[in-house]
């Protein structure tokens, strides 16, 4: 599943993450380390299993729990309208 962040957003990659603007709201998100990784394997045209693998192998967290927040995250950013599928 690849996804796109929605034309009204931007982004910034900061030390901690990376941040989201929603144009539309003035709301700011901030993604930290882990949230940047999910959101750059999406991005980079990679699916929720393959998020669930780099968050894994990059950070001390064990497959299920992973794979609890890679969804998490991808039902947040898409109720809040910041990605498109």
């Amino acid at each position: 599943m690849a996804v796109r962040f929605a034309k009204d957003v931007s982004t910034a990659k900061t030390d901690y993450g990376t941040v989201l603007l929603d144009q539309r709201s003035g709301q700011y998100w901030e993604l930290n380390p882990t949230g940047t990784l999910v959101v750059q394997t999406l991005m980079d045209g990679g699916g929720e299993t393959d998020a669930v693998d780099a968050v894994v192998a990059e950070f001390a967290v064990d497959r299920s729990r992973a794979a609890q927040d890679v969804s998490a995250l991808i039902g947040q950013l898409r109720q809040a309208g910041l990605v498109v599928l």
